[in-house]
């Protein structure tokens, strides 16, 4: 049977800290709701923010799929991946940093294509910084989201971002304001960021949505979102993750429906 081609979303924003890789593992939740085979690639290469807070032992990571297909080794694309649960997989970032730079760019490229092959949803988080890697996954995903909280550095770095793209006549982003990441930052209105971006402002979580025990979370490698109490008290901000991936889906469907 041959699968259909999947849909990549990533996740990136202009500075770090403005809650990426927590919105990655929440959106992966809201699509295991609503029944999506999942991939989260770590691309946070040097650190690997997702991997920490999955909490899951693995052997093979994103590094061993380059070595192997760049030195013939290479046979499925599930052996390097690790299981969550039956509907979230991860594939890691290397275990040692020193080996990121040892990643050529080029089969970045070649893992994403091998993923939406296996996968409904790959999800790609990233850091901030616009180098040959984060560029490459940025030209060859389906979307992007961007993360920017309320604060003056994002803003000004956000905009320097969106001006880029502009440039580049790049329009396959969508923004989300994370007002959840620092509660107590409101330098500025909504309508202001706006006219700051010269963009709308597609998505917001609330400042409601903060969670003073998000460390439990990671160091129980749990995701917020498959919680059972997480639809009723987080009602706003659930809904508008799932707008989020509800956006995503249709788009996935109406082109699948297109071929």
């Amino acid at each position: 049977m041959i699968r259909k081609k999947g849909k990549s979303l990533c996740i990136f924003s202009a500075k770090g800290g403005v809650g990426k890789t927590i919105t990655t593992l929440n959106l992966a939740g809201i699509f295991e709701q609503i029944e999506k085979k999942v991939l989260i690639i770590d691309m946070d290469l040097s650190s690997g923010g997702i991997t920490c807070a999955l909490n899951r032992p693995f052997t093979s990571t994103i590094y061993n799929f380059v070595d192997d297909y760049n030195n013939n080794r290479y046979k499925d694309f599930q052996n390097y991946v690790t299981k969550y649960d039956d509907w979230i997989d991860l594939l890691p970032s290397p275990k040692d940093p020193r080996q990121a730079s040892k990643i050529d760019s080029k089969y970045i490229e070649i893992a994403l294509d091998k993923a939406i092959y296996h996968y409904d949803i790959v999800l790609i988080d990233t850091n901030h910084i616009l180098n040959e890697h984060n560029l490459v996954v940025l030209d060859n995903v389906d979307d992007i989201l961007f993360v920017m909280t309320n604060d003056p550095l994002d803003l000004k770095n956000m905009k320097s971002l969106l001006s880029i793209f502009r440039d580049l006549e790049k329009d396959n982003y969508k923004i989300l304001l994370n007002n959840s990441c620092n509660p107590y930052k409101k330098y500025f209105s909504l309508f202001d960021m706006k006219n700051i971006l010269k963009s709308e402002i597609h998505y917001t979580l609330s400042s409601e949505f903060f969670l003073k025990n998000i460390d439990n979370y990671v160091m129980n490698g749990k995701i917020i979102t498959l919680e059972p109490k997480m639809p009723n008290v987080f009602a706003k901000d659930y809904a508008t993750l799932m707008s989020i991936a509800g956006d995503m889906s249709l788009e996935s469907e109406e082109e699948n429906e297109e071929k």
